[in-house]
């Protein structure tokens, strides 16, 4: 049987991160039954953001929007995922994961990015 510990460490970067921002912001326990929908709720905040701050300066500056929002998916890969997550502690450093799972993180932000920008062009066109 696993210990509460090394379970925490397998735990996605979401949960590591609303546990973060509910005990250590909010002074609060994060209870284990509310977990998965912390993760999923700092998941889709976090996306949200990004495609906002995406969507503006893609208005602002028109390179942001190079390649159809992939190039943003890279940048935000190399960031988030390959950076900030890792110096947290939330995730393994980048050196210790698998080949496979960079290749599907980046994947993943390159629709991200496409998505972000066809989402921008839907917004523009509805103003």
């Amino acid at each position: 049987m696993k210990d509460q510990k090394s379970e925490r460490r397998e735990e996605p970067a979401t949960i590591k991160a609303a546990r973060a921002i509910v005990e250590k912001g909010l002074h609060r326990k994060l209870p284990d039954k509310r977990k998965e929908l912390a993760g999923e709720i700092v998941h889709y905040a976090f996306g949200t953001l990004n495609g906002a701050i995406y969507g503006a300066l893609a208005e602002r500056k028109p390179m942001a929007s190079s390649l159809g929002g992939a190039l943003f998916g890279a940048a935000l890969f190399l960031l988030a995922d390959e950076t900030l997550v890792p110096a947290l502690g939330w995730s393994r450093p980048p050196n210790k994961a698998p080949a496979s799972s960079h290749l599907y993180g980046l994947a993943s932000h390159l629709i991200y990015g496409a998505a972000a920008n066809t989402v921008r062009h839907a917004v523009r066109a509805a103003l």
